[in-house]
């Protein structure tokens, strides 16, 4: 009886850390969103700086190379996109005063022929509005500034927050072992065993859909560039990217690349007969990618349901920001194995036989 009076005790015990845990994530969240994103890249990058250790290279300087790394891929693709999205801004600015005379002189036209109601705007009717309401833009005013102000704040902690990042990056790398054998020596006697086991299993986990989800990445931006470029759209190349790197996030990437390829291939052909082919690719991508790429590549290695999904990613954007959503399926893997530990114990405790 003292036994199992004893291992509920130890239930319990873990029930309160979860509570202190998830108590101290919520009210800790605005700071900790640096250090949750640096922990995700160091955990994906240590496996390169081990590599350079074996290879007598120190982990200070095969942090500082990884970095460099990093660095490097991120400005390969600013450096690729930003030209041809700012050739795209200056082809819609040159065409802007013709799709603007075909909105006055066909759609609008049109629109009222089918709809019966006058979309012609009253110049007079116009200028008494502005001249009856001028007096109160002072107001108007007053009610915006505390809303820039704070949207200022906002931006200026946004760019802490990546600021910080890479310097906690760069501790996280090069003192990674030290870090792991600390909380190792953390962990109570009593529960290091079964702690060893959990931690192996959120190892094997998160490492597991960390490959599978970047080799989706991967394959996805080469189908969404290779198909953009078949169907002869200038802009394949960044659009084909950025839907590529954007499906770790459900429909994301498919939207946002959609509409992207959408408006430059109506810009490009004149009209609807060069974008149903850009359509049928970003179709065809997304059954590949649901039917085949990754289930074969990610499979069940969550185990979340896609309405948990859409959940972790609204809860983590909530919590913390736009690296919130970065980090939301990754720390929802982890959590998803612990919650599966607890639930395990819960079935085999006291408290739920008796």
């Amino acid at each position: 009886m003292n036994t199992e009076n004893s291992n509920d005790l130890h239930y319990l015990w873990w029930l309160v850390l979860v509570c202190v845990t998830g108590g101290l994530v919520y009210l800790l969240s605005p700071i900790l969103t640096p250090f949750l994103l640096a922990a995700v890249i160091a955990y994906i990058c240590n496996p390169m700086v081990t590599q350079l250790a074996s290879r007598k290279i120190p982990r200070t300087a095969g942090a500082v190379l990884v970095m460099f790394l990093l660095l490097g891929v991120f400005a390969a693709l600013i450096l690729v996109m930003v030209p041809l999205f700012e050739k795209e801004a200056s082809r819609l600015l040159d065409r802007m005063p013709a799709y603007l005379d075909m909105l006055r002189n066909q759609v609008i036209p049109w629109l009222e022929a089918r709809l019966n109601i006058s979309l012609q705007p009253d110049m007079s009717v116009l200028k008494q509005a502005v001249s009856e309401h001028w007096k109160s833009a002072g107001g108007v005013a007053a009610k915006i500034l505390p809303s820039l102000t704070s949207g200022g704040m906002a931006i200026v902690e946004f760019l802490v927050n990546l600021l910080l990042v890479p310097v906690v990056l760069f501790y996280m790398l090069r003192d990674w072992d030290m870090l792991v054998k600390l909380v190792d020596e953390m962990i109570p006697r009593y529960w290091h065993h079964q702690a060893s086991i959990l931690i192996r299993e959120t190892d094997r986990v998160l490492a597991e859909f960390l490959r599978g989800q970047l080799s989706v990445i991967l394959l996805m931006s080469i189908c969404y560039i290779t198909g953009l470029w078949l169907v002869g759209l200038e802009f394949a190349l960044p659009i084909g990217l950025v839907a590529g790197i954007l499906v770790f996030v459900p429909y994301l990437g498919m939207i946002v690349g959609l509409t992207l390829a959408t408006f430059a291939a109506f810009m490009q052909f004149q009209g609807w007969s060069g974008v149903i082919p850009v359509w049928i690719v970003f179709g065809v991508g997304q059954l590949l990618e649901g039917m085949l790429i990754t289930p074969w590549l990610v499979g069940d290695r969550i185990g979340l349901h896609p309405v948990m999904v859409i959940f972790a990613l609204l809860a983590f954007g909530q919590l913390f920001g736009f690296f919130g959503i970065l980090l939301a399926l990754p720390v929802s893997a982890v959590m998803l194995v612990w919650l599966r530990h607890i639930h395990q114990q819960y079935l085999g405790s006291n408290l739920y036989n008796s």
